[in-house]
């Protein structure tokens, strides 16, 4: 049999220590990020939790050993990966990842991640050379009242193309930075489910709309069926007293809080009628 290397079984212990110990466990790609950028993220992490790098095949083991629906993170590892543990729920986790990604220049040879566009209006330059190397890798520029503009949007690069060193260049000029650097979250784990991050992707504010606009319809129904909740029941106790205070008076039953309603309405009847019966003679 091989001799595994005794660091080896330490590292596995130590990773399993750290997937016991927190309730969330997430598995990040870590890769193209500068020392310096996860450096930051380090210490950025250490308020949530703690990220842990190490061999995929170590970070897979350790999973496994650990058993249960957490191993199914295991499919989730690829290229250069970490474990990142934390008292966070995945929805907040993934948010304090996408927060903590920033912007950096292109250098020419990257994926573009997104469609990679300028837009129209005035440039920073002085009339010259900029605008033939402008025009070279394709945005519109020319030169309007002394200055050089970019006559339209142009999309340069779509989401899925190479960035090439010309573009990159002069993407860095116009102080476009299309990459975004910082971890990417490929999949977290907690109380037995996993989640991906197109479930974790979410727009706050229609949420919250969409939730108010439950809540509101949940409460008209309730009381429409007369439901009594710690919620309904002040409305629903007005709206009987009201709607008994209306038929006390429909059906002129008197009472000590209609007395003075009926006296009103009985008066307003016997003008009515006087009214009437003073134009009759």
């Amino acid at each position: 049999m091989a001799h595994v290397a005794q660091w080896k079984f330490k590292e596995v212990e130590e990773l399993k220590n750290i997937i016991s110990s927190y309730p969330s466990i997430a598995i990040v790609g870590i890769e193209n990020i500068p020392a310096p950028q996860m450096q930051k993220l380090r210490e950025k992490i250490r308020e949530i939790g703690v990220l842990r790098v190490s061999k995929n095949r170590l970070i897979k083991r350790a999973l496994e050993e650990v058993g249960g629906k957490i191993k199914d993170l295991a499919n989730s590892i690829s290229g250069q990966t970490a474990i990142l543990a934390t008292k966070e729920n995945p929805f907040k986790l993934y948010k304090f990842i996408k927060e903590s990604r920033t912007k950096a220049p292109a250098k020419g040879g990257e994926i573009a991640q997104h469609d990679i566009e300028v837009k129209a209006g005035e440039t920073p330059f002085k009339p010259g050379p900029i605008v033939g190397e402008l025009q070279k890798v394709g945005i519109p520029a020319a030169i309007e009242g002394g200055k050089v503009v970019i006559k339209k949007d142009k999309v340069l690069v779509r989401a899925g193309e190479e960035i090439s060193k010309e573009i990159a260049q002069a993407l860095t000029r116009l102080e476009i930075y299309p990459i975004e650097i910082g971890l990417d979250l490929k999949a977290v784990y907690e109380d037995g489910v996993i989640f991906t991050p197109d479930v974790l992707e979410i727009d706050e504010e229609k949420f919250r709309s969409e939730l108010i606009t439950a809540i509101r319809n949940a409460f008209l129904l309730a009381i429409d069926r007369k439901w009594t909740t710690p919620e309904t029941i002040n409305y629903l106790i007005s709206k009987a007293y009201q709607d008994a205070l209306a038929l006390s008076i429909s059906i002129s039953f008197p009472t000590k809080n209609n007395i003075e309603m009926l006296l009103a309405k009985a008066h307003a009847q016997a003008s009515s009628l006087k009214s009437i019966l003073d134009k009759k003679t």
